[in-house]
């Protein structure tokens, strides 16, 4: 819902030049379709789930706050290229993210280096 809505909104807040750059409203990743899929690419893992927990309204006025973020000419308009930028932005953050989370758990004697038997013990565990 949150992605449509987004799409929705994009569409009602102006026209790209170009048809091909309009976002459709209900559109999916045709890899992977849902709509969490799609609400945790544009926001992000955790962001999604605080969104969860929101009322409608509060929900539409973060919203707001983000499509401004992704409005990157500030022209008042969202293009599919900057709905692109912004998921890859997110989605870059949520790897260093995700990646300083396991590298804390796989530099198991804590010298900021994953030996091979570091990673085989924290991959593997107790089937080793």
């Amino acid at each position: 819902a949150l992605l449509p809505a987004l799409l929705l909104a994009a569409g009602a807040l102006g026209k790209p030049t170009a048809r091909q750059e309009r976002a459709r409203p209900g559109a999916q990743h045709e890899d992977r379709t849902g709509f969490q899929y799609d609400h945790e690419a544009f926001l992000g893992k955790e962001e999604a789930r605080s969104f969860d927990q929101l009322s409608p309204e509060e929900s539409r006025e973060r919203l707001g706050k983000i499509v401004d973020r992704i409005d990157d000419n500030k022209d008042g308009y969202l293009t599919t290229e900057e709905l692109k930028t912004w998921i890859k932005r997110v989605q870059k953050r949520y790897i260093y993210e995700n990646m300083a989370k396991v590298w804390k758990d796989y530099d198991l004697n804590k010298d900021n280096k994953i030996a091979w038997e570091e990673y085989k013990q924290a991959t593997y565990g107790y089937y080793l």
